[in-house]
């Protein structure tokens, strides 16, 4: 059935009118990243201690529960420390930023609390400065990406292929952040490395579509019997199936590791990876069909040459309907 579908769309026997309805596009994802930006603002994000700086203790969850760790971290006078389940038999205390000396002391108190040995307590101490840097390198990394993009598609494509991909993958960055905000999901580099992940796949499946508009468009000017935003709409479709396949193939493994990393395991650095890149490739696959295909089509629209040829292809037509009425 997909097959029979991709092969009509492809052929521009049946067509999905994407381009003609970008205001409908454009309100879906306005309401998502409105949505993911106020989660972010008023809700904030879940920094891990390598963003915020802290100390991080890991001991074995058969010694105590949550509730009796959470207990004797407020009476070592930590009562801000966040315990959480990591894999099947450890748990994982995060205090605020302290002191080498101070995670050392706290590292010894709780061993004599559980009752094991000073070595069997994971003690890991994440100075506020070397979060920043951290901060810094990640802010930095993202904005390298961006960069390589715009000169990349500027070279490859053209300027308005540039920014109309440039700005399908801010879409993509807001909306997987705030899905991170929404949901308190921890923020760690394997978050990073997930985000920019998910750019570089959306970023490959824009330019599938747009290298299909380039090819549509070749010579597009020579003629009058279809406009530009025609031309990109077929391209659209035409790459239609093709992305909804890619994206499923994607998924398969990406939902494998999520099941395998918190339903089996609680590995805590794979579901933040495997949400990361979850969340983006749903998104960066709406964006490289709805969202940038649109935006490019309205740059283009603006040009002289292009605003000629829909006169021209508006004239042909209504010449041609006239014809049609007086036979």
């Amino acid at each position: 059935m997909f097959r029979d579908l991709g092969d009509r769309l492809y052929s521009g026997e049946k067509s999905v009118d994407v381009v003609g309805r970008w205001r409908i596009w454009y309100a879906i994802s306005a309401v998502a990243v409105l949505v993911a930006l106020g989660a972010v603002l008023f809700r904030g994000l879940n920094l891990g201690i390598e963003f915020k700086g802290g100390a991080e203790f890991v001991l074995p969850s058969s010694k105590v529960s949550i509730v009796q760790a959470r207990e004797f971290m407020s009476d070592l006078g930590v009562p801000t420390a966040v315990v959480i389940q990591v894999g099947q038999d450890r748990l994982q205390i995060q205090t605020p930023v302290i002191s080498e000396e101070d995670s050392l002391r706290l590292g010894t108190e709780i061993a004599k609390r559980i009752g094991v040995g000073e070595e069997e307590i994971a003690v890991r101490t994440v100075g506020p400065t070397w979060g920043a840097d951290i901060t810094q390198q990640a802010i930095i990394s993202l904005g390298v990406f961006l960069f390589l993009v715009a000169v990349f598609l500027s070279i490859y494509l053209d300027w308005r292929s540039a920014i109309a991909a440039l700005v399908a993958l801010l879409h993509d960055v807001i909306i997987t952040v705030g899905v991170y905000a929404i949901f308190g999901l921890k923020v760690t580099p394997a978050t990073i490395i997930g985000v920019l992940t998910i750019l570089a796949y959306s970023l490959y499946d824009t330019v599938v579509v747009f290298d299909k508009v380039r090819e549509n468009t070749k010579g597009i000017l020579q003629q009058s019997r279809y406009t530009y935003n025609e031309a990109v709409n077929l391209a659209v479709n035409q790459t239609f199936i093709r992305s909804i396949n890619t994206s499923v193939t994607t998924l398969l493994p990406i939902t494998a590791i999520l099941v395998v990393g918190a339903g089996v395991f609680n590995a805590g650095t794979l579901i933040e990876l495997a949400v990361a890149l979850g969340v983006g490739v749903l998104v960066g696959t709406y964006s490289s069909i709805f969202i940038a295909p649109c935006v490019l089509a309205q740059l283009k629209d603006r040009q002289p040459a292009i605003i000629a040829l829909n006169r021209r292809v508006k004239a042909r037509r209504a010449d041609k309907e006239k014809g049609q009425t007086k036979n």
